[in-house]
């Protein structure tokens, strides 16, 4: 019998074991040197062992001389031709197939047979021989395969080299390991002779299998990753080799991203073949018992741990199901990477695992409860700290709508977590929560239409169905409840609205806008939603639609629909038909058309005009008999249409309107404009469409023009004459405005002064149009520059002359002339407006006038800001006037206008206006939410378009941030959104200045605390944030203020610290140090650090650590040095107190001595007088007298500090140590009772004088030595006088 076959380390060990071998083991003991034998050498070798192994008994393999030989040829396959290869795998492979039938007929032999137990070891021999060969091969030629890759340069003398690599290796290793894992699954007990073969077997197989799953090229041939997942699985789970092979997998798990797969196809394909989960349990175990805190320090391998947990939800959510417990806890680690695989678990499972509730009522029960966990674990999970899991959760919930997994209980719940996710602050959780909403409308469970007024009739009918049925009939009721519905995924106002919920047409209008973004997937998103809403098959219900919206659209909504009907216009897809049906229903051609539906499709019209100028002519007679018609004044605005519509015509259809009805055209134009048949409401809109409009059509609109002007100077001073009114003005009286005149007034002021500013853009077009004729002819003579050499000579000439410069010039300073000319006129005399300009000033200054009437006052400065605009020289005179005006007027409509015109000005004159820009920024601060709004637009586009330099008061932008209108706080917002990307974002500089000035003004705390986050928030770059944490550390030392310090130290906080910023703020620790006493200050401190913690690396770690002990250590000494200060300065403060006291006290003192000095002598006599039995006799009250009288003479002597109050007011300081002491001799003295013998007054004698004794006692411990020897002096003279 041949000695037993162990599984070596390695395959050269076989011949490293042969010297330490007794003789009990298979080594290789007559290895050849293949590298040193000839080719028909080799060919010989290879051959003579494939004919001894096909010859002979499958077990021939353990012969010694056999055993060499194929230990010689594997040893060195990776050098054999491919031919000597392939007859060598073959020889093995067929060999190791033969031998397998051979173990399942051992189960057949006799125990008496005598020689079954030494077949059965050599067929174990020869098994392990085998297998040992074919893994060898398999694993040298891949590694051979690997080097070769590795070489991206072959040198020539290797070419013979690759020459050996050229067969084809693939299907023999898919082949190889095919047959080793079906020998794993035959009845290896047979051979082993116990349930499990030998561990040096399992553990060489696991070993190896692990070893080519680390290969990524392996596991892309589906023919060798299957037979890798079989061995693997077979071993782990038949086997019992679990413990072993699960350690390895997770480790593998962990270091490659690509055997996730292939590991969760392991596990669940020895769940299904061999019907036990342990696999799988071991591996969630081993998830399950890793400390949460090692995900968060290796990121990859939480998210492969991630992966593979769902992979396994995946194929096995019933064993999933029930040991999801064992990874629950993981929810409350710090790794965002392992929370977010668990929400998406859960959801797997939710689908998955509770489809079958088949069952005893029990289990079901169970499970149902499981399954609601779940639901409310994953409701929870939409709060998660981390935005990624926070949306990770929104599109699982959105998943299992799309299953149909939610029960009707979560529904409300689920929407209510969307609707609040849309305001989270994170783009990709409101981009989650919409789509989910968007779901949630597709496969709602309610119906195709989700009316509330609908839901509450039905509620009320199925109650009463179901109070009038029997308790077993309810259930049928219930299933004739609609179902749900299905339509394809759109934007979710397209879903609202095809859902009719309630708001979705306004939802719809504040989607138009969006057609002005400059992404352009968001501008093809809203027009494919308009087109899917509103353009529909039928032509007349499309024009129906989109004259609704043009006629309840506000004037932004219908610049976003001029947009989009244009381009649909352009690309086709608004159909002739429905341009004949729009003009149908303008001209009345369908029944039931009211006036306000014929505007709405003249102003569609006009829209589609846009890319199509000729869709008007063909109505043109249509456009001037319907829009100045009767049914102008049925709806006013139709006129202001039609004037859009005529201004619109392209240039042919002009021409053919003013050859067959040109003076009719301007008659109804002029009568619009100077009559007075439309109301105030639509006349100034209607007015400023005309007077455009004629200026685009006549051939000479400056003339039409001067007629309406005077036309309605004419009706405005034809009552009470011009000199009059003008006279009334500058009294300041107003007995001559009636209140026509002030509305006609107005509307002269209008006209002129729209006249003026459409003189100015014509005068610009004509400018333009001699520039364009100018640069016409200068190329059509450079195309002839050729054809002459004289001509060539003369533009040589002119060029050098500078003619063509001079032309230019010429026409700048024509250009100038012509504006300068409409408010100032020419060198001597002023022109119709300029006329008319200082009646407009004098008007516009007279503020007791125009406080009486407010219209005449907007109307006034909109006319002299358009004269502003116009004329330098005006504006300047001007200026103050419009700033006083803009900050004083009570009307807001006034004051918002000329916040509107400053803009305009500022765009026209910018160093007239550059002195003003503090008093622009102070509109910011007006009550009127109008004017506030206005001044964020203006301010806006002045510093976005580079018109206005971002001055020091940017801060009173940045107030605006927290405005308390929405709307103005979304339009600062968005200022500063792109104010931050201009340039290097003028933010970064800006931040330091505006931080100053906003901890100077009287804000609430948290409101600054937004405005900062916010505006650090858009700070973006390192090197930014980096400079910033030194800028912000240097303005501790220049603050004395307690409040500064805790809003810089919350600045800090909310930077975003890289290694270099942690740098900077420890060594500018001196900085700062002595504002760490206050707690506020080392909070922020602290969330600095617990912030840079995360994601420091180790060594940068220590370094934070040790800040962050001599952080706390700083802090605990400031206090301490505070809290010393703090009450030294007390005691100061009262020793001080206790100094004064004693001073006024002895002032008073010597006062009060020579008063009672005095008094000795007058008081003797009456008191001498009174006798014991007077004294008995009189009023029992009399004794108190004398008391009262002691006792007075007592308390003032306490000095100022003592309130003179009676004995029993409690009152007195009780601070004053002398008042207490007087009191003392005060109340025995009122309780001495009188004596009969008459030396009562003496006895009041020695109780004064032993009381100014104590006194002077106590003044002498007061005071210094001199003072105490003056007052012991005058004293003692005292009382010696008192004695005498």
């Amino acid at each position: 019998m041949a000695p037993r076959f162990l599984f070596p380390q390695t395959l050269r060990s076989l011949e490293d074991e042969h010297a330490d071998d007794d003789g009990d083991r298979l080594c290789a003991r007559n290895s050849i040197d293949v590298a040193s034998l000839s080719r028909p050498q080799l060919e010989e070798l290879v051959k003579g062992v494939a004919f001894d192994l096909s010859d002979k008994e499958v077990f021939c393999i353990e012969e010694q001389d056999i055993f060499d030989r194929v230990y010689s040829l594997v040893l060195n396959f990776s050098s054999l031709a491919p031919s000597y290869k392939l007859n060598m795998v073959e020889t093995l492979r067929s060999n190791l197939t033969v031998l397998l039938p051979s173990v399942d007929l051992l189960s057949r032999a006799g125990d008496d047979d005598p020689t079954v137990f030494d077949k059965i070891a050599s067929l174990r021999n020869a098994f392990k021989i085998y297998t040992f060969f074919l893994v060898s091969i398999v694993l040298l030629e891949e590694a051979s395969i690997s080097s070769s890759n590795n070489n991206s340069k072959v040198p020539a003398t290797s070419r013979k080299r690759q020459a050996v690599h050229s067969w084809n290796w693939d299907p023999q290793r898919g082949r190889i390991l095919n047959l080793i894992a079906n020998s794993l699954e035959i009845n290896l007990s047979l051979l082993f002779g116990s349930t499990d073969p030998d561990e040096n077997y399992l553990a060489f197989m696991v070993k190896n299998a692990l070893s080519m799953f680390e290969n990524s090229t392996l596991l892309k041939d589906s023919e060798t990753r299957d037979p890798l997942c079989r061995i693997l699985g077979t071993c782990a789970t038949k086997y019992h080799y679990t413990a072993q092979a699960s350690a390895s997998i997770m480790h593998l798990i962990h270091k490659h991203d690509f055997v996730v797969t292939s590991m969760a196809d392991t596990a669940a394909w020895a769940e299904k073949k061999y019907a036990d989960g342990t696999l799988a349990y071991s591996l969630i175990r081993e998830i399950g018992r890793t400390n949460p805190k090692s995900y968060v320090k290796d990121s990859a391998g939480a998210e492969n741990v991630g992966r593979f947990l769902v992979e396994l939800a995946e194929r096995l959510p019933n064993l999933m199901s029930t040991n999801v417990g064992l990874v629950i806890p993981h929810f409350g680690g710090d790794s965002y990477k392992i929370r977010n695989a668990l929400v998406s678990v859960l959801g797997k499972l939710v689908v998955k695992a509770f489809k079958d509730m088949e069952g005893e009522v029990s289990s079901k029960s169970i499970r149902l409860r499981t399954k609601q966990a779940m639901l409310e674990i994953l409701l929870e999970r939409c709060r998660d700290v981390s935005a990624y899991t926070r949306g990770r959760t929104l599109h699982v919930w959105g998943e299992l709508c799309e299953e149909h997994a939610i029960s009707i209980g979560f529904w409300n719940e689920v929407a209510t977590v969307a609707a609040g996710r849309l305001e989270d602050k994170s783009s990709i959780v409101r981009k989650a929560a919409l789509s989910l909403l968007i779901m949630m409308l597709q496969h709602n469970p309610f119906g195709p239409q989700l009316q509330v007024g609908l839901f509450k009739a039905t509620l009320e009918q199925y109650k009463k169905r179901l109070n009038e049925l029997e308790p077993d009939e309810a259930e049928s009721v219930v299933d004739d409840l609609p179902s749900d519905s299905s339509s394809s995924g759109r934007p979710a106002e397209v879903r609202c609205k095809q859902f009719q919920i309630e708001g979705a047409e306004a939802c719809l209008r504040k989607m138009l806008p969006l057609v002005f973004s400059q992404d352009k997937s968001i501008y093809d998103a809203v027009e494919n939603a308009f087109i899917t809403i509103y353009i529909k098959a039928n032509p007349i219900e499309t024009a129906k639609n989109l004259l609704n919206l043009a006629i309840d659209s506000n004037i932004g909504d219908l610049a976003a629909l001029e947009l989009i009907v244009s381009a649909l216009v352009s690309k086709g897809d608004l159909s002739n038909n429905t341009i004949s049906a729009l003009w149908d229903f303008f001209c009345f051609n369908i029944s039931g058309t009211t006036a306000e539906q014929s505007r709405g499709a003249l102003s569609v019209l006009c829209m589609a005009a846009i890319s199509c100028n000729g869709i008007l002519g063909s109505h043109l007679q249509d456009i001037i008999d319907i829009g100045f018609g009767r049914w102008a004044k049925i709806d006013p605005l139709l006129a202001r249409t039609a004037c859009i519509a005529i201004h619109r015509l392209s240039e042919e259809d002009r021409k053919k309107m003013l050859a067959n009805s040109g003076n009719r055209v301007f008659g109804l134009l002029g009568s619009l404009v100077t009559g007075s048949w439309l109301p105030d409401s639509t006349w100034y809109a209607a007015a400023d469409k005309a007077i455009s409009a004629v200026y685009t059509i006549h051939p000479a609109p400056e003339a039409f023009a001067a007629d309406m002007v005077k036309k309605s100077l004419i009706t405005v001073f034809h009552a009470s004459g011009e000199d009059d009114l003008q006279n009334e003005i500058e009294d300041g009286a107003t007995t001559a405005l009636t209140e026509v005149q002030v509305a006609k007034l107005s509307r002269f002021l209008f006209i002129v002064s729209h006249v003026a500013m459409n003189q100015l853009l014509y005068i610009e077009s004509c400018i333009r149009k001699v520039q364009k004729q100018k640069t016409s002819k200068d190329k059509a003579l450079e195309s002839q520059k050729n054809d002459t050499n004289g001509a060539h000579k003369d533009d040589d000439i002119n060029a050098e002359l500078g003619v063509s410069a001079s032309e230019d010039a010429i026409i700048d300073s024509l250009s100038e002339r012509a504006e300068k000319e409409i408010v100032s006129g020419g060198s001597s005399d002023k022109y119709l407006i300029g006329l008319c300009a200082p009646f407009l000033s004098n008007l516009c200054r007279n503020f007791n006038l125009m406080q009486k009437y407010p219209e005449l006052q907007a109307s006034g400065m909109l006319a002299l800001a358009r004269f502003m605009v116009i004329d330098a020289g005006f504006c300047e005179a001007n200026l103050q006037l419009l700033f006083t005006v803009v900050e004083k007027a009570p009307s807001e409509t006034v004051r918002s206008t000329c916040t509107i015109c400053l803009g305009d000005l500022a765009v026209r004159f910018p160093n007239l206006l550059e002195p003003w820009t503090e008093n622009m920024y102070s509109r910011l601060r007006d009550p009127s939410v109008s004017v506030r709004k206005n001044a964020v637009l203006v301010l806006s586009h002045l510093i976005l378009n580079d018109m206005m330099k971002v001055k020091g008061h940017i801060n009173e932008m940045a107030i605006c941030l927290e405005d308390e209108e929405e709307r103005i706080s979304s339009l600062a917002k968005l200022f500063f959104h792109e104010l931050s990307k201009k340039g290097a974002n003028p933010i970064y500089n800006l931040l330091p200045d505006i931080l100053g000035k906003l901890c100077n003004q009287n804000l609430k705390k948290e409101a600054f605390c937004n405005i900062m986050q916010f505006l650090i928030g858009s700070i973006k770059k390192d090197k930014q944030m980096e400079a910033l944490v030194e800028k912000l550390c240097n303005r501790f030392c220049g603050v004395t203020d307690v409040k500064q310090w805790e809003y810089i130290a919350y600045c800090l906080a909310q930077l975003t610290f890289t290694e270099k910023g942690m740098k900077k703020l420890i060594e500018s620790f001196k900085t700062y140090e002595h504002v760490l006493s206050e707690d506020s200050v080392i909070e922020h401190f602290k969330t600095i650090i617990t912030k840079a913690k995360k994601f420091a690396k180790p060594e940068i770690k220590v370094c934070i650590e040790e800040f962050e002990e001599k952080l706390n250590k700083f802090h605990i000494e400031k206090k301490e040095q505070d809290a010393t200060a703090r009450n030294a300065q007390v005691h100061q403060e009262k020793v001080v107190e206790r100094a004064g006291l004693v001073a006024a006290t002895n002032k008073n003192y010597e006062s009060e001595e020579s008063d009672i000095s005095e008094e000795g002598d007058t008081a003797e006599p009456s008191m001498e007088a009174t006798s014991p039995s007077e004294d008995n006799s009189a009023d029992p009250n009399s004794n108190g007298t004398v008391e009262d009288s002691c006792r007075s003479s007592e308390l003032s002597r306490v000095g100022p500090s003592v309130e003179v109050t009676s004995p029993e007011d409690d009152s007195a300081d009780p601070k004053s140590d002398e008042t207490v002491e007087d009191s003392g001799p005060s109340s025995e003295l009122s309780q001495v009772e009188p004596v009969s013998d008459g030396n009562e007054v003496q006895s009041v004698k020695r109780s004064a004088k032993s009381r100014r004794h104590k006194k002077s006692n106590m003044k002498d411990q007061a005071s210094n030595a001199n003072t105490s020897r003056r007052i012991s002096t005058r004293t003692r003279a005292k009382r010696s006088s008192c004695v005498r």
